[in-house]
């Protein structure tokens, strides 16, 4: 689980999960919300780190809220995780084109799930530039309005605009698949609410 929330605090729906691996890009109420996730033996990672847990590796990097190097809303930490050999990347609430000396740390991505929502994160066009820069074969926008949302961020659409109308990809809420399911060319793959 990445970033859980409690929903009641954010005007959405409450997520019921449980997890073992449990990893937050910072400390702010909708992004560290452990009570949400059910589990007895579940780690926590929050910080900048390399660990192998369950199988799976993760890896932490360190970066920015927002595009003054943190003095407006702090640090995140960007999570490269895989797990049978698909290369996942969360960039939290990325709030700043990422350097080459980050993207060359994260290597081969998969999936990249990028923030889209401006405002507390990077907007649609800084999105598109750090999923230009990673590469992925997968692009999955995350952190933009949806109906009840009470934060004040943009919805999908003007990421979704800049998408080749061919790349876009409607998924349910859910996904499962193997390493040899994933396509062979560039896909932004949208969940339903």
């Amino acid at each position: 689980m990445t970033d859980p929330h409690d929903g009641k605090s954010i005007g959405i729906r409450p997520p019921k999960t449980k997890a073992d691996v449990v990893l937050i890009s910072h400390d702010h109420f909708d992004h560290n919300c452990l009570r949400a996730v059910e589990g007895r033996n579940t780690t926590v990672i929050n910080r900048g780190t390399e660990i192998e847990k369950n199988g799976i590796r993760i890896k932490g990097i360190t970066a920015y809220h927002d595009d003054e190097k943190g003095t407006k809303r702090g640090e995140v930490v960007l999570f490269k995780f895989t797990v049978d050999k698909v290369n996942y990347c969360h960039l939290g609430d990325l709030g700043h084109v990422l350097d080459g000396r980050i993207v060359e740390e994260l290597g081969k991505i998969d999936l990249l799930f990028v923030p889209v929502g401006n405002v507390f994160t990077i907007g649609p066009k800084e999105a598109w530039r750090v999923v230009r820069d990673i590469r992925p074969t997968v692009a999955i926008p995350m952190h933009y309005r949806i109906g009840g949302l009470s934060l004040s961020i943009k919805p999908v659409d003007p990421f979704l605009d800049e998408a080749d109308e061919n790349s876009i990809v409607r998924v349910g809420n859910e996904m499962h698949f193997e390493r040899e399911d994933l396509p062979e060319k560039f896909e932004v793959w949208v969940f339903s609410m």
